[in-house]
């Protein structure tokens, strides 16, 4: 038998390697950025052409490089960084693998022209699809200009699965606010089709923070600093009353490396308890310098994810360093400062409960943060908010296939009959709200329709029902999301909506990114109900709104459903539809916390039990629970 094992040839094996380095335009433009930073340059420009379709440009005026080390480095695995394995644990560069320019370099059209000082020409290389084209002396300025284009031409299937020019633009200016937000003492410009996005010279950090985010910042930063032989924490968190719906900007470096870390926000988080209203987030960017001894960088090949050899050490001083900036700034009541940090004994008596993500399991004490420590095989710290979230959709769904079983379950509320022309599958058509605050026309023709209900108020916040087996607790914001949700989406599939025009339109500023995002997904906002249109550089006029929304503040809606869609989009991976339709719904019931009448109360009962699942929220909530005499009776300690 013939042997079948080979090596494969080199350019085959840079375009596999090419697949984990270099995923998307934006992967691309955070090498050469942390090359550029890697070689002290002072001054880095990004020019973009077709959201890095179809040119990537970096120049900077760092060290430049030597004819060969300029051929050099785009053989794989050669770099100027490591020499050992042991440099692996003493890495303070951003790249030490040699992978990423052989691998781009596999995958597009290449040129690079570099000087050093002391040389008095530079070198000029062209390389296509890993193929050396050409290397000779050119008279260039001192640094480096590298320029990727037509990235993937010989891989077109990678190419075709490269997204809109909005959403791949929306990554590479990601990229470019981290690394620059890493690095505030040096100038970084970014140019996209030949318009400026962004101009920020070299300062304080506190000034990069405004000059990327918008003036809004310049009084919400509080200074966070803490000191301790183990690891040094710098940086800004934002104050309380700045915190936005949603994720929004939140930035861990170590070692001025960007980083992801679950365990590590649950501990910022931790540091705001009862600071910030409940599903809101706060701003940060804290920097972690540790000895890199005590980290692992080389466990993930776009090194955003890291290890320590103590991340109850880490957790323990950040969330402390947070909360003391918080007492500094007079944020908060009482905060007990004084207790000293033992690496050791590590104790905790606040307990978590603000968080956007909620954690199955609280923090409070030593034997908490045991249970709470990562595993050797998990890696990293995980909310469970995923698993709880499959479970509970699983069983809606289940739920939801069978319609009959869900009359079974209601058909003991006192009062209650569905619409015979509305089944319990929803009907967007005869869709109605009846509160003050969604004041939507024709509710007359199906008040005629409702059955009493005996059911009263509590609070602006629940319904009460009597039930035939007991009593039924309803929320009232949560069962308004449902309705909303199931309005949004239908709407959105069937692209079938009314939008109440503006007597004076409003104007948006944008963040670059959020511009981005808003283009991405212009069809389904404007599918929803408003209308608005390109109005300046990252700025929109709103012209329309949806009628429900008529008497809000259009921006704050408008910026709310853009934070609302960024948090589900990181954290559920939904489909765009379903997550403007579980965007704008969860936004928009926030607002249906005032009195209803006793219509108003019957209306939404019956609008509840009319959609497809009555019982839990688009996110897996639950909606309702039905509390039985035997259990209304336990609560007073009666007996039958």
């Amino acid at each position: 038998m013939l042997d079948i094992i080979h090596l494969l040839p080199d350019s085959i094996a840079n375009q596999i390697a090419a697949g984990e380095v270099v995923q998307r335009p934006a992967s691309v433009v955070k090498e050469l950025l942390e090359n550029s930073i890697d070689a002290r340059a002072n001054n880095i420009q990004l020019i973009v052409k077709d959201a890095g379709r179809t040119l990537i440009q970096v120049i900077d005026d760092g060290m430049g490089m030597s004819a060969t080390d300029a051929r050099m480095s785009f053989e794989r695995h050669a770099t100027s960084k490591i020499r050992t394995a042991d440099d692996l644990f003493s890495i303070l560069t951003m790249g030490f693998r040699g992978e990423a320019l052989a691998s781009i370099a596999a995958i597009a059209q290449v040129e690079l022209r570099s000087r050093r000082m002391i040389d008095e020409v530079g070198t000029m290389i062209r390389i296509e699809g890993s193929e050396l084209k050409s290397q000779e002396s050119v008279s260039c300025p001192k640094g480096t200009n590298f320029q990727v284009k037509n990235l993937f031409f010989n891989v077109p299937a990678r190419r075709n699965f490269l997204k809109s020019n909005p959403v791949e633009m929306k990554h590479i200016l990601d990229e470019f606010q981290r690394v620059s937000l890493a690095h505030p003492d040096i100038n970084f410009t970014l140019y996209h089709n030949d318009v400026e996005v962004y101009n920020l010279p070299a300062g304080k950090l506190s000034r990069r923070i405004v000059d990327i985010f918008g003036k809004a910042y310049r009084e919400q930063l509080a200074s966070c600093e803490e000191e301790t032989p183990f690891v040094n924490i710098s940086g800004y968190v934002g104050k309380p009353e700045s915190a936005k719906k949603g994720r929004g900007e939140q930035f861990f470096f170590v070692n001025k490396r960007f980083i992801k870390h679950n365990y590590l926000h649950h501990a910022v988080l931790s540091a705001f308890e009862a600071t910030i209203p409940e599903g809101s987030s706060p701003f940060y960017v804290l920097f972690i310098e540790i000895d890199p001894s005590h980290v692992d960088i080389n466990i993930h090949p776009t090194k955003t994810e890291i290890k320590f050899d103590d991340e109850r050490a880490v957790y323990a001083i950040i969330r402390s360093a947070v909360r003391r900036a918080i007492g500094v700034y007079n944020l908060t009541p009482t905060i007990d400062f004084e207790s000293d940090i033992n690496f050791g004994n590590l104790t905790n008596t606040n307990r978590f409960t603000d968080s956007p993500n909620p954690i199955s399991s609280s923090f409070s004490g030593l034997s908490d943060f045991e249970n709470a420590r990562p595993s050797s095989q998990q890696g990293s710290y995980q909310p469970q908010r995923d698993d709880v979230y499959r479970e509970k959709r699983d069983q809606r769904d289940n739920a939801s296939s069978n319609t009959e079983n869900w009359r079974k379950l209601f058909d003991g509320l006192e009062g209650f009959k569905p619409n015979n022309q509305a089944s319990l599958g929803f009907d967007p058509e005869p869709m109605t709200m009846g509160s003050k605050a969604n004041d939507i026309s024709d509710e007359s023709r199906r008040i005629a329709e409702i059955q009493e209900i005996s059911a009263i108020q509590i609070q602006n916040r629940f319904i009460v029902a009597q039930a035939k087996s007991g009593m039924m607790l309803i929320d009232q914001r949560a069962a308004y999301e449902r309705i909303l949700y199931e309005k949004y989406y239908n709407n959105l599939k069937n692209k079938k909506s009314f939008t109440q025009q503006l007597l004076f339109p409003k104007t948006l500023d944008l963040q670059p990114a959020d511009y981005q995002l808003v283009m991405e997904i212009q069809e389904e906002i404007k599918a929803l109900g408003f209308s608005f249109e390109e109005f300046g550089q990252h700025t929109i006029k709103i012209n329309g709104v949806p009628p429900e929304v008529q008497e809000e503040n259009e921006k704050e809606i408008f910026e709310g459903l853009v934070q609302q869609y960024k948090t589900n989009q990181t954290d559920l991976q939904l489909d765009r539809l379903e997550n403007v339709a579980r965007s704008f719904s969860k936004r928009s019931s926030s607002k249906y916390m005032g009195e209803l009448s006793k219509i108003e109360i019957n209306l939404l009962i019956h609008q509840l039990f009319e959609t497809a699942v009555p019982s839990y929220t688009p996110n897996g909530e639950p909606i309702m629970t039905i509390l039985s005499l035997d259990q209304l009776a336990e609560l007073l300690n009666r007996k039958q």
